[in-house]
């Protein structure tokens, strides 16, 4: 992760007072044990998820192409965490010259945006495939994800070349101090482009997640009255299920990003202010605390991929030999596919109750495209949830 950039003597910020100093002992034990942590255990289970993704989940479907991006992209972050550890375990000397400083601090805001947008992009498929599932059959294919996912790239790198610019290294009592943001002298600058690219890449994507998941979480909410009564009570559990794995994910995004972000601006804005330095060294520890939880997103994305995606949990636990524990997780079995002919006949029939019955046959399959692998739901929710938009949709 990365550190506050400051050329005065350790401890001495750069704002109107001069007097303060910090106390900073703390982070050269928290930052190079954190970030072993979230090395080991992130570059562990994001290669095991991309040779899944590579070798075990082929043809991909549209959730799998955004889950590959963001395992890819917490791999190349994690790669980098070596160095970091050396930089704070040395107590902030740099021996890596200043183009792998360049990179480092660049990987880590290039997986930290990518997260975001990728995790964006898997809540607004979700949202599509639950509560528009007739329309984003057609909208919707593996090959667009490729397309958005390219552009997530390329946006994100776009963004961040300024980055590459404004991060440097300089000397300091004979240490090489890599900073993470710029010299002293560009600091103004530097935290204006940080703030657009934070709304741009951080707080817009973040409103969308959490209106995808407000919407979905009230249709999944609604009773299904269309349901027959045989079904109700599965029906009620499943939906229980999604809602609290869309909690989860809301609770992760928040415990990972938004302190960080929250943070990193108190601690820019301080600052330019001639702030009292007991405040000051709150808003410095706070800031220092919550970077490593920015990286412990690495970690918890290929939990994810276990906890709320069958096709990878089956696939996983078939590869390691796992059956037993696979067939303890009856709820999320996959079901055979159903005749693509029946869903025309719930149209044809002429009878009501017929069509009632065949319609929640249906539901009960979750094998229509972008109703039965997600990232977030059970397959089981993803129908009750195709049943009730299905209906509004038909009206």
């Amino acid at each position: 992760m990365s550190m506050p950039f400051t050329t005065l003597p350790p401890g001495v910020t750069e704002g109107a007072n001069m007097s303060c100093r910090f106390d900073e002992e703390f982070k050269y034990i928290l930052l190079p044990v954190s970030y072993g942590l979230v090395c080991v255990v992130g570059l562990l289970l994001n290669s095991v998820a991309l040779w899944m993704f590579l070798t075990k989940m082929r043809p991909w479907n549209t959730s799998t192409v955004y889950m590959f991006h963001l395992a890819l992209s917490d791999t190349l972050y994690v790669l980098s965490l070596p160095t970091l550890i050396h930089y704070y375990a040395n107590r902030s000397d740099w021996p890596f010259g200043e183009a792998l400083c360049k990179i480092v601090r660049f990987l880590f805001y290039a997986n930290l945006y990518c997260s975001i947008l990728f995790l964006t992009c898997i809540s607004v498929h979700r949202y599509l495939g639950i509560c528009h599932p007739i329309r984003s059959l057609t909208l919707v294919k593996p090959r667009h994800a490729h397309l958005v996912c390219g552009i997530v790239w390329v946006a994100v790198t776009i963004c961040l070349v300024p980055n590459l610019i404004f991060v440097t290294t300089t000397q300091r009592d004979g240490d090489t101090l890599c900073h993470d943001t710029t010299r002293p002298e560009d600091f103004e600058e530097y935290a204006a482009y940080s703030s657009v690219v934070m709304v741009l890449l951080f707080g817009i994507p973040f409103l969308v997640i959490v209106v995808c998941y407000w919407l979905m979480a009230r249709a999944l909410c609604r009773p299904r009255h269309g349901l027959a009564s045989r079904h109700q009570g599965a029906g009620s559990s499943s939906r229980k299920k999604s809602i609290k794995l869309i909690v989860v994910v809301l609770v992760v995004f928040a415990l990972c990003f938004v302190p960080f972000h929250i943070t990193r601006t108190l601690y820019y804005t301080y600052r330019f202010l001639d702030a009292d330095c007991n405040v000051l060294n709150i808003v410095n520890f706070t800031y220092k605390i919550t970077r490593p939880l920015a990286s412990v997103n690495s970690c918890i994305d290929p939990i994810l991929y276990f906890l709320a995606g069958d096709h990878y949990r089956s696939k996983l636990l078939q590869a390691l030999g796992g059956r037993t524990l696979r067939f303890r997780s009856d709820d999320y079995a996959p079901r055979a596919p159903p005749n693509n002919n029946d869903i025309s006949l719930v149209f044809k029939n002429p009878d009501p109750k017929a069509n009632n019955d065949r319609v929640n046959a249906e539901i009960l399959h979750p094998q229509l495209p972008l109703g039965q692998r997600d990232l977030l739901g059970a397959a089981t929710a993803t129908e009750e949830g195709f049943h009730h938009c299905f209906a509004e949709e038909s009206k």
